[in-house]
């Protein structure tokens, strides 16, 4: 099948205009001009920009049913709330659907690789159903040192109920959640765990004020939390990333969420390591947590990528909107107009992200050999106008609009700008469970 397009951003080269891609046994076999490409079923995209898949690097799908349920509250109380509403209001099979519909929200915005931490262990389930590309990070939680055990035998339960899930394109991973929620103790076990098993990781890690406080200094709103519950409050590394470095949880196979909160020594320690980032630019802002520091990780040679994080914290999934505020926030920042441009953010957006996950040989740029993972986007509507430079309007003009086309390798999940799922009998549900939280907040404040 040969795609046709007015541009197409390879990612791992520049722009063509008038080019193809031409795909056969889901893999690319071609990318470059129109006219020189090998003979085959034409597929005319017209006035539209084709680039690879995009890559979400961290999201919570299982969480789509909170968006908008908790907003203006401070980090600790956003957590208390979700932990406690979730806990009695949700089910699976809502969160099954909860992630069912993330997921056709995502590949509306030419999402087609998923990186997600979920605690009930459906993710795998709707990742496989739908076709798309992922890794479900299967998540621990444990403060007090003395429920390690008893959390270690239900992380081995699910992830050996999971392992069989796996498939050429859905991964299995293991996330201790956040220092805040997991003991020194359940972090060694589940960074061994996770060697042993030959999964890689994924943990939330500094990213607020408070969870450095309870870190670094003992103190602070988590911290009272954990003494009104009995559990000892100590310090436990100079930063959050210390605190993994001393654990053993760096690594190639580890990926950081979020790292606001970094000094240089913490940037030397992740670039050692071989540790990847995801930047959730949105999230972050949301929170007033901060600006990450990403162009000294970049600078140290880091693989980043970005993440939406869940829409329970940043309301959408539109990975173009986090490139897009990836390059208006470093550049307030620094105040230059030129220290972060659009192709570095498109490459973040794809090739970046792919190689954070460790499947940037498979996928993230439009290369001979790889899976045909596509996305493409009309470039014929208002806001839209093509210019000179279509990796400048990829970046500030798309952010918000809804794909033409995704593929995942070779198989066509979005076409004519509808996903092959009908996304009606997902809202009902979604919408019951929202009405559901929304009686919760009101009968217990």
């Amino acid at each position: 099948m040969r795609y046709h397009a007015r541009w197409i951003l390879p990612i791992a080269g520049a722009p063509i205009e008038n080019g193809t891609v031409v795909e056969s046994g889901g893999r690319i076999i071609y990318v470059g001009p129109r006219d020189s490409a090998p003979a085959g079923e034409d597929y005319e995209l017209g006035e539209a920009l084709l680039l690879p898949g995009l890559i979400n690097t961290h999201t919570h799908l299982e969480l789509t049913v909170m968006r908008g349920f908790l907003e203006e509250l401070c980090f600790t109380d956003w957590i208390n709330k979700l932990r406690r509403s979730r806990n009695e209001v949700l089910t699976d099979e809502t969160l099954f659907d909860s992630a069912r519909l993330g997921i056709l929200e995502g590949l509306h915005a030419g999402i087609t690789t998923y990186a997600d931490t979920c605690s009930s262990g459906v993710v795998m389930q709707a990742m496989n159903e739908l076709g798309v590309r992922g890794i479900m990070y299967q998540e621990t939680f444990g403060p007090d040192s003395k429920v390690a055990e008893t959390a270690m035998n239900e992380l081995d339960a699910r992830v050996t109920a999971l392992t069989d899930s796996q498939t050429d394109l859905v991964k299995l991973g293991v996330s201790p959640h956040a220092p805040y929620t997991v003991s020194d103790e359940l972090y060694s076990a589940a960074g061994k765990f996770a060697r042993a098993k030959n999964l890689p990781l994924a943990m939330h890690i500094a990213e607020s004020r408070e969870e450095h406080k309870i870190v670094a200094n003992a103190s602070g709103d988590f911290a009272t939390g954990w003494e009104k519950r009995g559990i000892e409050v100590k310090r436990r590394a100079r930063t959050p990333i210390a605190l993994l470095e001393r654990l053993g949880l760096l690594g190639n196979r580890s990926l950081l969420i979020h790292c606001v909160r970094l000094d240089d020594e913490d940037i030397s320690a992740i670039t050692r390591s071989g540790s990847s980032v995801a930047h959730c630019p949105a999230s972050n802002a949301k929170f007033g947590h901060g600006v990450a520091p990403l162009l000294p990780l970049l600078a140290a040679g880091v693989r980043v990528g970005l993440g939406s994080d869940s829409v329970a914290s940043n309301n959408r999934m539109d990975i173009l909107d986090e490139a897009r505020l990836s390059v208006l926030l470093h550049r307030a920042v620094t105040k230059s107009h030129d220290s972060f441009g659009a192709r570095a953010a498109l490459r973040l957006a794809t090739l970046g992200g792919a190689e954070a996950l460790g499947i940037g040989d498979r996928v993230g740029s439009l290369e001979v050999g790889k899976d045909a993972d596509l996305a493409a986007f009309r470039l014929d509507r208002l806001r839209t106008t093509p210019s000179g430079d279509p990796e400048a309007a990829a970046l500030f003009a798309l952010a918000g609009r809804g794909a033409e086309l995704v593929m995942v390798k070779g198989n066509r999940l979005v076409e004519n700008g509808s996903t092959i799922r009908p996304l009606e009998p997902l809202l009902h549900s979604v919408t019951r469970a929202s009405k559901a939280l929304h009686s919760w907040t009101l009968a217990n404040g």
